[in-house]
């Protein structure tokens, strides 16, 4: 089992930043990739960033070179810098983390970015 409470959230204007953070803790040395889903009122939940136990990185196309993951093993953390903000990044930002056959998520920070 692992369990994931993410940190970070809140209320910022177009054009700032907000950097969220995801503790990980429980069977952390099976956990492989981590990253962050996002999830807008009405709208599926989409693919944001994802990193690999060795760094590996992958991003959704409407966050490339605005969004930065980046993770922490000795700490067991995940991280997801946002710069440039657009209120159409509001969403609920889940973080996850991928063990062998299992996905587990966390309950979710509200990011809300004003125009």
């Amino acid at each position: 089992q692992v369990q994931l409470v993410e940190s970070g959230g809140g209320l910022v204007q177009s054009g700032g930043s907000l950097r969220l953070s995801c503790a990980a803790s429980g069977s952390t040395f099976s956990i492989n990739s981590m990253g962050w889903y996002r999830q807008a009122p009405g709208k599926q939940r989409d693919m944001v960033a994802a990193i690999t136990r060795g760094g590996r990185t992958n991003y959704a196309d409407s966050v490339k070179g605005r969004f930065t993951i980046s993770r922490d093993n000795a700490k067991n953390m995940v991280y997801l810098q946002m710069n440039s903000l657009k209120p159409e990044d509001t969403a609920v930002y889940f973080c996850f983390a991928d063990v062998t056959l299992s996905r587990y998520w966390g309950q979710g920070t509200q990011v809300t970015v004003s125009s």
